[in-house]
C-alpha cells in the first residue's frame, strides 16, 4: 500500500512519521512550498513532487493534510484514480468536499499537533468516515494500526466535535496566553500559574468539568468580578470578554 501526502505541515509531518511506523510506506509528499515538501521527504525516506498532477499512478491512497479551505481546491486538481482512495483530515469539512472521487473518506486525528513536539500517536482518537462500506473497512484497517483510539464520526458529529475542540484546546491555550500578559504587566513569572493550569487539566481528565467549576462567576461574587472588571478598565476587548464569561457562568450555575 502506497500513499501520498499533500501538505506537509504539523498533521502531516505526524501522521507521516506514524504511517511509516505502523506499516504504511508515504511514497511521496507535495506541499505549495516545495521546500517543504523537500523537508518532510528528506525526513520520512519519499520523494518529494512540485505538482499535485506528478501523483503516481500507483499511489493506492491520497491524503489531503491542508489547510480547510485548500481542500475542496486540491481535491478537484487531483487526477480520478479508479482504485485510489482519496482522504482528508479536517475536523470541520464534510466527507463530500471530495466526490469527485470514487473512493474517499476522512481521517480526523483529534488532537493538537506542532512538528517538533513528540506524540505517542497511538493514544490520538482517530475519527474515520468513508463513502462506501470497503472504504470504510480499508480506512479503519490503517486506523488501528496508528490507533488504540478508532471512532466512526460522520461529517455532522465531527463539525461539533472540532467545535468542542476549539473551545477546549485552541480557546483555552488562547486564555492562557492573556493570562501570561496579565502577569507580564505585573512583572510576575508565569510559573507561578502553571501548576493551577496542570491542576484544572486533571479534574477535567479525571471529572466533569461542569462539576469542577470553581471561581467568582460560580460563587457569584460580585464584588470580585467588579474588582477586575475595573482593573482591566483600560484594556476593553478583555474587560467585555471577561464580562461576558462571567455573566455566562454565572447565568449556568444560578439556574443549576
Amino acid at each position: 500500500m502506497r500513499i501520498a501526502m499533500l501538505g506537509a505541515g504539523n498533521v502531516a509531518t505526524h501522521l507521516s512519521k506514524a504511517l511509516i511506523n505502523a506499516g504504511f510506506p508515504v511514497a511521496q509528499v507535495w506541499s505549495r512550498n516545495i521546500e517543504n515538501a523537500v523537508d518532510l521527504a528528506s525526513q520520512i525516506g519519499a520523494n518529494s513532487i512540485a505538482k499535485i498532477e506528478e501523483v503516481s499512478t500507483d499511489i493506492d491512497i491520497v491524503i489531503l493534510a491542508v489547510a480547510d479551505d485548500a481542500i475542496a481546491e486540491i481535491s478537484n486538481r487531483l487526477p480520478i484514480n479508479a482504485d485510489r482512495v482519496v482522504l482528508h483530515t479536517s475536523g470541520s469539512t464534510a466527507i463530500d468536499t471530495l466526490n469527485k472521487h470514487q473512493k474517499f473518506g476522512v481521517l480526523y486525528p483529534l488532537q493538537t499537533f506542532s512538528k517538533n513536539t513528540d506524540l505517542d500517536f497511538s493514544q490520538i482518537p482517530l475519527c474515520i468516515e468513508a463513502n462506501d462500506d470497503d472504504t470504510l473497512n480499508q480506512l479503519n484497517l490503517i486506523a488501528n494500526r496508528l490507533s488504540n483510539n478508532v471512532v466512526f464520526v460522520n461529517s455532522d458529529s465531527r463539525m461539533r466535535l472540532h467545535i468542542a475542540a476549539v473551545f477546549a484546546c485552541n480557546f483555552s491555550n488562547y486564555f492562557f496566553g492573556i493570562a501570561q500578559d496579565l502577569m507580564s504587566g505585573a512583572q510576575l513569572n508565569f510559573d507561578l500559574i502553571r501548576p493551577l493550569i496542570q491542576e484544572t487539566a486533571s479534574k477535567a481528565m479525571e471529572k466533569k468539568p461542569v462539576d469542577v467549576q470553581t471561581g467568582p462567576a460560580k460563587r457569584n461574587d460580585q464584588n470580585t468580578i467588579k474588582k477586575h472588571l475595573e482593573l482591566l478598565e483600560s484594556e476593553p476587548t478583555l474587560k467585555e470578554l471577561y464580562a461576558l464569561l462571567s455573566q455566562n457562568i454565572v447565568k449556568k450555575y444560578s439556574e443549576s
